[in-house]
């Protein structure tokens, strides 16, 4: 089957919604993301890619996101007491068709959302759309130096595949190892059944801020 890029649509989960970037979604994105814990992790290019304030933030967040190689995501909340924040960013791009590839990057959350039903619906729901749309494997990385992130995408069932050294310069002129994990199609039944046992452990209990 010759892949398929799929339409700039909004993607519904039980306790997400992912929607086309806009411009409207600026504000909420840098309440959200604008913080340096959440550059330090390699976002951006790193701690010294954070933008000075919300001015900024919303020159440099429309040239970040990767909209002619692929679609870029708004993470907003379904139901609860937040439902309708924004509470993050995350991109499925880099479409080749003909290899049947391509890859969920971009990616940041709110603090606040770390370790909740967030992180795994949002890509439960992109790896979905990659492999209904044809696509054979899906690449997710990581700054080599952040294992929190790495140990996230291990979790996802995501195998790692090795570490592309000198990949890439941060803002600050170092360069970036990245650590590569992807998904094949024929892994996708295991490691979709995994993601939604891990939503099952939320119920029907929205998602909720941490205290950070």
């Amino acid at each position: 089957m010759t892949a398929t890029r799929p339409p700039r649509e909004v993607v519904t989960g039980r306790f997400i919604q992912l929607e086309p970037y806009r411009a409207e979604h600026l504000p909420g994105l840098w309440t959200a993301i604008g913080r340096p814990e959440v550059f330090a992790g390699g976002y951006g290019g790193g701690a010294a890619g954070l933008p000075a304030d919300e001015a900024a933030f919303h020159e440099w967040a429309p040239k970040y996101f990767p909209h002619a190689a692929g679609n870029s995501y708004v993470v907003v909340v379904r139901g609860g007491p937040h439902d309708r924040e924004v509470v993050g960013a995350s991109s499925l791009a880099d479409f080749d068709e003909q290899k049947e590839h391509a890859h969920i990057g971009w990616t940041a959350f709110d603090p606040r959302v770390w370790a909740t039903q967030v992180n795994p619906e949002a890509k439960l729901l992109m790896l979905g759309l990659a492999f209904e749309h044809g696509y054979g494997r899906v690449k997710i990385q990581a700054d080599d130096i952040n294992t929190r992130s790495k140990a996230a995408i291990a979790k996802l069932g995501a195998r790692f595949e090795g570490v592309e050294r000198r990949a890439v310069r941060r803002a600050d002129g170092s360069w970036r190892d990245t650590a590569i994990f992807s998904v094949l199609v024929e892994e996708w039944p295991t490691v979709k059944a995994g993601l939604e046992a891990r939503l099952s452990h939320w119920g029907e209990r929205p998602v909720l801020f941490r205290s950070v």
